[in-house]
């Protein structure tokens, strides 16, 4: 397009987008003065994929056992999960929510859905927050890196497909001081080392990397299982590991772990899947609470983008899918360190998550969402 038309369309999206910002701030003033700014030091925000309530109920049942990210935290809500152009939002939209606190379209990533061209701006996400105050962060998944949801905390595009130019942003242009993830097709060891990443495909790497690092990990096998069954870490090892790399920052850190396959397999029915990746999920989640047990200055946030599958519960006490697809169901909130953050038994829009995480980081009230230039 023709810079002539280019400048008056980039006016147009920044008087939008000033509109919409300046009425979040009229709007939810109020909501927050109860979360004080600042007041954790390190944040670490789980997302299970296509998680609902009745999921981990499926995975308690099959397993015979309580699931630790719900009998240790003592406040349970509910997400309301949509994006701004359906009801039923996809995990690109789901995850622009909870990384940027804006409602975006179907498919884009990290963008308002004024402009999601990015003509004038896109939407700052928590990871480039926490970085803008001085703090490391990091995102950690059993998806590609391209997924939709590790690519909300770490690029700006209008479609999820657009895989080649998310992983070009993420090694070219984010600051993350580590994105793990499985092996995907854009990120070779060449690329990454080119632009001053260590390259991670082994567990031998993963363990041999050292603090002061910035690490960009492929691995391959499913790694979302208790066991991987290849040379790879698993999704709590990787969260322990992922701590441990940021939490020297005497500023302190910003971590998203996504459990991708709790989704994953629930498009497919299949019940054993996603049983096995909610116990990996939880395993980490676990390990997580510890570590906030150790370190008073720490919030755990779990969430999920929507809800996969419409599982529902019969009346003999088994557990049933009833799509393949997306639901608008509501999902869980848990939340572990902080009393403020939602009353129990709360219902917020997804949005709102990230709203609440700026302020626990230290953002003032209004300042997140926050429109930023592309790179």
């Amino acid at each position: 397009m023709a810079a002539f038309f280019k400048r008056p369309i980039a006016a147009l999206m920044a008087l939008l987008l000033s509109a919409n910002l300046s009425v979040n701030l009229s709007t939810f003033k109020s909501k927050y003065r109860d979360i004080d700014p600042g007041q954790y030091k390190n944040i670490i925000l789980f997302i299970g994929d296509g998680m609902g309530y009745n999921s981990l109920a499926y995975t308690e049942k099959e397993y015979n056992t309580k699931l630790e990210m719900l009998s240790r935290s003592s406040i349970h809500g509910y997400s309301k999960t949509r994006s701004s152009s359906d009801a039923v939002t996809d995990s690109a939209a789901g995850g622009t929510a909870l990384a940027c606190a804006t409602r975006t379209t179907n498919r884009a990533i990290g963008v308002f859905p004024q402009d999601r061209y990015s003509f004038a701006f896109v939407a700052m996400n928590l990871c480039e927050l926490a970085q803008s105050y001085g703090r490391m962060a990091g995102v950690v998944t059993t998806d590609t890196n391209n997924g939709a949801t590790p690519a909300c905390f770490s690029a700006h595009t209008d479609d999820r497909g657009n895989g080649e130019e998310i992983s070009r942003q993420q090694v070219e242009n984010s600051n993350l001081d580590l994105l793990w993830a499985a092996k995907s097709d854009y990120v070779s060891e060449e690329y990454a080392n080119e632009f001053g990443w260590t390259y991670l495909d082994s567990l031998a790497d993963f363990e041999a990397l050292e603090e002061g690092e910035r690490s960009f990990g492929q691995f391959e096998g499913e790694i979302w299982r208790e066991q991987s069954g290849a040379d790879s870490p698993t999704l709590s090892a990787m969260t322990e590991k992922a701590v441990d790399m940021l939490d020297d920052d005497p500023d302190g850190f910003f971590l998203m772990v996504e459990g991708a396959h709790i989704d994953k397999n629930s498009h497919s029915n299949n019940g054993e899947g996603m049983t096995a990746a909610a116990m990996e999920f939880n395993r980490a989640i676990n390990w997580a609470y510890d570590y906030a047990d150790a370190h008073g200055d720490t919030l755990i946030v779990i969430t999920a983008d929507h809800e996969t599958g419409g599982i529902e519960q019969e009346a003999n006490g088994d557990f049933r899918y009833t799509t393949g697809s997306h639901t608008a169901t509501d999902v869980p909130i848990l939340v572990y360190g902080c009393d403020k953050f939602i009353n129990h038994g709360e219902t917020i829009k997804n949005k709102e998550i990230a709203r609440r995480l700026s302020l626990a980081m230290g953002a003032e009230i209004g300042e997140f969402p926050q429109a930023i230039k592309l790179y």
